[in-house]
């Protein structure tokens, strides 16, 4: 008879979290999940679903804008954030028991309040029972964080808190120019709201390929968004709802609403993991090797509690290795790159692979790259421009880089990212056939490499 209660105990109900007991459970594991909160983490209660169904709404207002210019003619549109609001809760309430749901179908069995690790292999409920489990899954996920040493950051939210606002205020200031900050600037401008975006840097989106930044950034201008580079928030003063903001250069801005989005860190504090040894990075963040696996044998971890490449679909990738790994006995590690991923800002942003910056360190190398106005702007009179750009290793040929700016390049990257994790060359993508007429056909047609003018 068996010394331990359960084979897997899965600290965290997120993506890495739920994917890896579904698949224990599938190799016959007997598997227990807790979470405190509510199932789907992150990502599906306050990050990326709720977000893009932002994203989207906030989009029908170029739709209506440009419309005119192909003939229709729309009455003064109206926008209820209300009605958003409690449409996007209703679609989180359904996703959040379609995880449960499937979880129960798999033989898991969920536990709906905090656990902490009390031993190698013990966790302990905030009930005060104790699971002795043969192995321990930490999937805790991350928080957003913010300076509290700012004076007057208590007047201050993060981007959790976005999520629960019950109308849309006339004036947000959004501290941060990072994937968050970026994408809730953008959705926020179009739905309504008067947005100033500081960053600390000269363009947004910090370690993106540097022609992206500075397109999106001039894009975010030229949409109404008013931008403080060089900069950053001395203090905040005021009150909920009336809060002065005042920059290190001396610029005062005054807002309903000031929301951070400057990181996030780890979910580790209080979980025990101290008490049994495991060791943890700078910010908090679980140690762990190529198979999830922390110092402590008996202890695993994954997604962004690991502090590595806090994406949702790294999560599940490494959650579904984990099990391979531990259950199915199929020793499986994830190959991180070349990751493809998207900004979900206005214009939207895909991109996989080195950037110039990055390449030029390596390898030596050909641009190709174009600018245009996409044939929606042709009739709309929009001034928004799509950028595509190739990097290109010049002894192989093999495309290292792309990086798109526009509509639909969060859907674009992902096809793309096949080809260059595939070790595509720029002769593979010149022989391609072009689909006609798209902004897309652009990344097959380009065919003479970008030379930097003489300054």
């Amino acid at each position: 008879m068996s010394a331990y209660e359960v084979d897997l105990f899965v600290i965290g109900g997120g993506s890495g979290g739920v994917r890896a007991a579904r698949i224990a459970a599938g190799y016959g594991a007997k598997v227990m999940l807790a979470e405190e909160y509510r199932m789907g983490g992150t990502c599906v209660i306050r990050g990326c679903v709720p977000k893009k169904l932002y994203v989207l709404a906030s989009r029908f207002a170029d739709g209506f804008e440009d419309a005119t210019g192909f003939g229709w003619t729309i009455d003064a549109p109206k926008f209820d954030f209300s009605v958003l609001k409690a449409a996007k809760d209703k679609e989180i309430d359904r996703l959040e028991g379609v995880y449960a749901q499937n979880l129960a179908k798999a033989g898991v069995e969920i536990i709906p309040q905090r656990a902490v690790v009390s031993g190698p292999n013990e966790v302990t409920l905030a009930d005060g029972r104790k699971v002795p489990a043969k192995t321990i899954l930490i999937a805790t996920g991350g928080h957003p964080v913010r300076p509290e040493a700012t004076p007057g950051i208590h007047l201050a939210e993060n981007s959790n808190d976005v999520f629960e606002w019950p109308s849309l205020p006339k004036s947000v200031v959004i501290v941060g120019a990072g994937y968050i900050g970026v994408e809730f600037a953008c959705l926020l401008n179009r739905l309504g709201s008067h947005v100033t975006l500081i960053l600390r840097r000269d363009h947004v989106l910090p370690r993106f390929d540097e022609d992206l930044r500075k397109g999106l950034t001039e894009a975010m201008k030229l949409s109404g968004i008013t931008i403080l580079n060089h900069t950053d928030v001395e203090m905040l003063d005021g009150r909920p709802g009336h809060v002065a903001v005042t920059t290190l250069t001396g610029q005062c801005i005054e807002a309903e609403r000031v929301v951070y989005a400057t990181g996030r860190k780890p979910n580790t504090k209080g979980l025990g993991l101290e008490n049994i040894g495991v060791s943890l990075d700078q910010e908090g963040g679980i140690i762990v090797d190529g198979f999830s696996q922390t110092n402590v044998p008996s202890v695993y971890a994954v997604g962004d509690v690991t502090n590595r490449l806090q994406l949702t679909p790294v999560a599940i990738r490494e959650g579904h290795a984990f099990a391979d790994s531990v259950f199915g006995g199929r020793p499986t590690q994830v190959d991180f790159g070349p990751a493809p991923t998207a900004v979900f800002s206005t214009p939207e942003i895909g991109t996989v692979g080195l950037t110039e910056e990055e390449a030029r360190k390596t390898h030596q190398i050909e641009i190709y790259k174009t600018s245009f106005r996409a044939m929606n702007a042709t009739l709309s009179g929009s001034q928004e421009r799509v950028m595509m750009k190739l990097i290109v290793d010049k002894p192989t040929d093999r495309v290292l880089g792309v990086h798109i700016l526009g509509e639909g390049a969060g859907e674009m990257i992902q096809m793309v990212g096949i080809a260059v994790r595939m070790g595509a060359t720029k002769r593979d993508f010149d022989q391609t056939l072009a689909v006609h007429p798209t902004a897309a056909e652009e990344l097959v047609t380009m065919r003479t490499p970008w030379v930097a003018p003489i300054a």
